[in-house]
């Protein structure tokens, strides 16, 4: 049996990038790993991923969570430099 570990070792993401994208789709992590390698490989899936982390650090400022908001800034500074526009 594949762990949550193992399928995140499949993604072509981090698991902070993973996590961005559950919190943003409001979906388990695992479902978000799954979507998150379907998306990666997709010419507009790239950019997609990027407005996801960019509505995730809007909606953590304006809830006033500058932590969290720091804390994805970083995980979309990795994703950007690992990941290019295509």
């Amino acid at each position: 049996m594949l762990t949550y570990e193992d399928c995140v070792d499949f993604v072509d993401l981090t698991e902070e990038e993973i996590d961005a994208i559950a919190e943003h789709e409001h979906m388990p992590p695992m479902v978000a790993a799954e979507m998150a390698n379907y998306l990666v490989h997709l010419d507009e899936g790239t950019p997609m991923l990027r407005r996801i982390i960019l509505d995730d650090i809007r909606q953590a400022r304006n809830r006033g969570d500058g932590e969290r908001a720091s804390h994805l800034e970083l995980v979309l500074k990795h994703f950007v430099a690992t990941h290019p526009s295509r």
